[in-house]
């Protein structure tokens, strides 16, 4: 038996043992909310106000890609990432070059529709776009039979094929804007007024292609587009960058393009057909694609500038899981300046994407004032050529510097909040993957709570960065800014952001207005860096949830 004295001893030294790790457990708790507090006070409203304004200033010339407005941008970037002692995330450079074309393509002769004992000419950009991607010198379309083929979707999971039993090689396709969900607002008919894929333009100029269409037209109509004819008549005209494909882009349709509202109307009714129409059955089950009894004319000459452009990537190296990494993206490019406008010509883009560009220094700033390393990487990137249709981010995702099987999560920022603090904060992609929990944890904190997209009719999740590393499996996160304002509320901040999209999205308007609230950004900032904290700090890889069209593709790059 122990004696009384040795017994004492023990139990002195099992108290004093305990104690001491005691203290240096609320001690590692304390140092490690001090270096969480550290980071994230460092984020601050005077330095992201102070970096879009340099960001969005003329100086920059609009950011757009294969510019001095470029220059000035990624340097600018790098720049800030080196200051903050960062590494260069592509070998010894801090940036990834993304080879591509530019396009401008202007028609030699305007769209000419004959048929029904009628010839109409139709005038570039107030009644009618159209662009190539063909890396060849003239395109056109020469007496091009149309077609109205629906909404220009083959769907396999819907049981939906808009080209079932017609042959469209050479020919001249018209469809309609979004999905057939969104007509019908029928939640389990596609998913209702939420768009899918389907919708994008995108996707029907490349499912176009892939029947073998010549050319593809697009009605346009405001609401379901999401975007009025000013957007379309700005951002599908004027020089367009591509990336290269091995063959030239030849694959392609001759030509893409948009037809206004009103005259597509004109144009069906001259086929003996009538829109609203034509729209009640391309929604249902079974639709077979019309011919019109009408031909497309229009030659389109194109001038052609190939060149490099930079995506900029610098990483804070992780500890012990040091391979796999956390990304946080923003798209720095925008429109440049166009000549042909009087007065203001520069596309600042201070609010798309100055703030979410600036965001990505913030952050980096933050993750760098922790007292401890995260155990992973985190790497930040900015993105050319968002504005182009997502380019600089989709090369990324085909070429990446790190495997896919080591990216944990994409998270992306595109327009920060400039209307003050919030209540909630918004996801574009709701539902789609467990990251929805680790934002919802953070907003809590915040005393915020996590709400879907109000407007997913609009297609967002697929019209932003994020969305080039989902098509790779990669989970991305989507944060909008929230809709319920903490003084104003809901229908305040619907106003505003209404006025932004009619009065500056896309336009020479969109500049720095030292009367923004960015409190609210840096909320927004500070919850983003809580949720690429943890993920740092963890082992897991978060996936999508079951039915999300990129599970598949994600489950079988973890195997």
């Amino acid at each position: 038996m122990l004696s009384l004295e040795v017994f004492v001893m023990i139990r002195y030294r099992l108290i004093i043992g305990s104690f001491l790790l005691l203290t240096l457990f609320i001690f590692g708790c304390a140092k490690k909310e001090h270096d969480l507090e550290g980071a994230l006070t460092s984020i601050t409203v005077e330095s992201l106000a102070k970096n879009t304004e340099i960001l969005s200033s003329d100086k920059f010339e609009g950011r757009a890609p294969a510019s001095k407005g470029e220059e000035l941008t990624v340097n600018f970037m790098k720049d800030k990432f080196e200051e903050l002692g960062l590494k260069p995330g592509n070998g010894e450079s801090f940036f990834q070059e993304v080879p591509m074309v530019e396009i401008n393509s202007v028609p030699v002769e305007n769209l000419v529709i004959k048929g029904a004992g009628k010839t109409s000419t139709y005038a570039f950009k107030d009644e009618f776009t159209a662009s190539t991607m063909q890396v060849i010198d003239e395109v056109f379309l020469e007496d091009s039979e149309m077609i109205f083929v629906g909404y220009g979707i083959i769907a396999p999971e819907y049981g939906w094929n808009d080209y079932e039993g017609i042959d469209v090689e050479g020919k001249t396709v018209v469809m309609l804007v979004n999905d057939p969900g969104y007509a019908t607002e029928d939640p389990d008919f596609f998913t209702g007024r939420a768009m899918t894929y389907y919708g994008r333009w995108t996707y029907k100029y490349e499912e176009a292609a892939r029947q073998g269409a010549a050319g593809a037209f697009i009605i346009h109509e405001t609401e379901p587009a999401a975007y009025g004819w000013g957007v379309v008549r700005n951002s599908f005209t004027g020089p367009k960058f591509n990336l290269i494909s091995e063959d030239k882009n030849l694959s392609r349709c001759a030509v893409e393009g948009w037809l206004s509202l009103d005259i597509a109307k004109g144009i069906l009714e001259s086929a003996g057909q009538h829109l609203e129409d034509l729209q009640a059955q391309a929604t249902k089950g079974g639709f077979k694609a019309i011919p019109l009894g009408l031909k497309a004319s229009i030659k389109m000459k194109n001038s052609i500038r190939e060149s490099t452009s930079r995506n900029v990537i610098a990483v804070l190296p992780g500890s012990d899981r040091a391979d796999e990494y956390i990304f946080y993206m923003a798209h720095w490019d925008h429109f440049g300046i166009d000549t042909s406008l009087e007065g203001d010509q520069i596309y600042n883009g201070a609010l798309d994407n100055a703030t979410g560009t600036a965001g990505l220094i913030e952050l980096a700033r933050a993750f760098k004032n922790l007292g401890t390393l995260p155990r992973r990487s985190i790497a930040f990137l900015a993105v050319t050529a968002e504005e182009q249709g997502l380019l600089g981010s989709l090369y990324y995702a085909t070429h990446p510097i790190f495997p896919t099987s080591k990216t944990v999560v994409g998270i992306n920022m595109d327009a920060l909040n400039i209307y003050g603090p919030m209540k909630d904060i918004t996801v574009v992609g709701y539902g789609k993957s467990e990251l929805d929990k680790y934002l919802e944890e953070a907003a809590s904190e915040q005393g915020r709570r996590v709400e879907p997209n109000p407007t997913p009719e609009k297609g967002s999740f697929y019209r932003s960065d994020h969305f080039s590393f989902a098509k790779q499996g990669i989970p991305a996160l989507y944060a909008g800014t929230g809709n319920d304002h903490v003084e104003h509320g809901k229908e305040w901040t619907r106003k505003q952001k209404d006025k932004y999209s009619a009065e500056k999205y896309h336009k020479v308007t969109d500049e720095y207005d030292p009367s923004w609230d960015l409190s609210g950004a840096i909320e927004d900032l500070r919850l983003l860096f809580q949720v690429g904290y943890r993920l740092s700090m963890e082992d897991t890889f978060p996936n999508w949830y079951e039915g999300a069209e990129f599970k598949a593709k994600r489950d079988t790059d973890l195997k």
